[in-house]
Parts: structure tokens; C-alpha cells; sequence
């Protein structure tokens, strides 16, 4: 009679065999050719995040059945075509020159650098004045005046902005612009915010090359330059991004490269498809 083993025991007896496996296991073999456990883990990490989400024990048959009927179709092929051979090629350079890449990215970027850079962007920095204005914007200057018309007989500043304004995005929002700098606005428009008290509205339409606008500052808000804890990650990547640069100019002076001439090549060769059937 077989005995039953506690559950615990045979989930420990899992473990044990899940821990001794390597990528290099063989899973299945297709005509002699080996399909290994690593395989399909490159597999499953480069499906579209929505079928990455599911259980292990869902995809694990799908992706051994993808890549067995894959194997069965390059088995049909005598000879790999040019363009496949190129494209191998040019996807294990750049597989490589990632690797390369991602290696000093995980270079720590240090204390010292990260405040040399801070103090680089923001020691002089000034606080910044920002507006919260809300506008319409009709075509003629007679609409704009109508405009303000109906506002100063006590109609809903958003309920006009949403019937008659021209700007598609701001008018379905009741004309509100949200938050903005000084300078992110065309002249005269960053003129007349900058000169309106917060709750009031333009006396007269004010022109741009947009059309003409009824202007209302819904707020000001004064905005200090970032802390170098709400920056580090944003300088950290800049700091890794120059040393990258630094580095492929010191590898590309160190390596023996050779350009063609110019003119050598028609650039409109790149579109030409039959070069590759062609092998060369």
C-alpha cells in the first residue's frame, strides 16, 4: 500500500527541484535541437506586460508549444535567408551594447556628485511666480466684448467659456488653463495675467495671434526651486547619462573605426529591400 506524503513534504520536495534546475536544463528537444527552461524565461519576460501578469502555471505550456512550432517552422528553411542573418546580428549588437549600457547604469552615483550637480542647476536659481488663469478665446474682437458683456451681467464664467470658446481644451474644462510660469505664455497674454489681481478678469479683449481673450486669474502661487531629495533621482540619470557619453567617446577614439568617403553610399539605398534577397 503507498503511503501518502504530508503536503508539506511534498511542497519541500518541490522546492528542492525547482532550486536544482538551471537555465541550460533541456525542456524539450525538436529534431535534435534543444529547447532549455532559459529559453522560455526570455520568452515569458518579452511577452506584453497583460500576459506577463498571469500564473506561471498558465503560460508555461503556451510558451513551450510557441516555441516548439517555431523551431518545426525553421526546421523548413535550407538556407537562412540574408536579412535573417543581418537582423541576428544586429540584434545581438545591440542585446550587448544594452548589457554594456546597463552595467554603468548601476554604477552608484555619489553624494558628492549628486550635490555638485544640484548646485550647479539650482544655487542660483529664483523663486518662480506661477498663475492659475482660466480664459475664452473667440475669433473677433466684437464676440470677445459680447463675452464680457454676459460675464458682467452675472453669467457663469465656465458655462460661457464651455458654449463659446474656441479652445478645444481648455473651453471643455470652462476655460481653465491650470498652472503655468511666467514666460510659458505668449505676449501680450503673460502681460495681462501679470497684471491682474487674483479673482479678476480683463476689462477689455485682449489680442494674440490666437484670437482675442477674456482673461481671468484664478490664482498666484510663489514656487522655490526643488530640494535636492526631490531632484536626486532626476540628476542621478543625468549624472549616468554624461558618463555614458563620456564613456562611448573615450571607447569610439580607442577603437579602430573606419568611415566610408562621402558619397560612397546613396543614402536611398536604405529603402531598397532587394539588396537583401540578394545577399549582399
Amino acid at each position: 500500500m503507498i503511503r501518502t506524503l504530508p503536503a508539506a513534504a511534498l511542497m519541500a520536495g518541490f522546492a528542492t527541484m525547482a532550486s536544482a534546475q538551471q537555465a541550460s536544463d533541456v525542456v524539450a528537444t525538436v529534431n535534435g535541437t534543444e529547447i532549455t527552461l532559459g529559453e522560455m524565461i526570455i520568452t515569458r519576460s518579452q511577452l506584453p506586460q497583460q500576459y506577463q501578469q498571469l500564473p506561471p502555471e498558465t503560460l508555461f505550456q503556451g510558451i513551450l508549444d510557441q516555441l516548439i512550432q517555431q523551431q518545426v517552422l525553421a526546421d523548413t528553411l535550407e538556407n537562412t535567408p540574408a536579412r535573417v542573418e543581418l537582423a541576428l546580428q544586429n540584434q545581438r549588437r545591440s542585446l550587448l551594447a544594452g548589457e554594456a549600457i546597463n552595467a554603468m547604469m548601476q554604477e552608484e552615483v555619489s553624494d558628492e556628485a549628486l550635490q555638485e550637480a544640484y548646485d550647479e542647476a539650482f544655487a542660483d536659481a529664483e523663486p518662480v511666480q506661477e498663475y492659475n488663469a482660466s480664459h475664452i478665446l473667440v475669433e473677433t474682437e466684437e464676440e470677445a466684448q459680447a463675452v464680457l458683456e454676459r460675464l458682467e451681467a452675472g453669467e457663469d464664467f465656465a458655462e460661457v467659456a464651455k458654449e463659446v470658446s474656441t479652445d478645444p481644451g481648455s473651453g471643455a474644462q470652462g476655460g481653465s488653463l491650470g498652472w503655468f510660469a511666467e514666460g510659458m505664455m505668449v505676449e501680450p497674454f503673460q502681460a495681462a495675467v501679470a497684471e491682474l489681481e487674483k479673482g479678476g478678469m480683463t476689462e477689455t479683449p485682449v489680442e494674440t495671434q490666437f484670437g482675442f481673450h477674456v482673461i481671468r486669474l484664478d490664482d498666484t502661487r510663489t514656487q522655490e526651486p526643488p530640494s535636492l531629495d526631490e531632484v536626486r533621482e532626476d540628476l542621478a540619470s543625468q549624472i549616468q547619462q554624461g558618463k555614458i557619453e563620456e564613456r562611448l567617446t573615450e571607447l569610439e577614439g580607442e577603437a579602430e573605426i573606419t568611415r566610408p568617403e562621402e558619397g560612397a553610399f546613396d543614402p536611398a539605398l536604405l529603402t531598397d529591400l532587394d539588396l537583401l534577397e540578394e545577399g549582399n
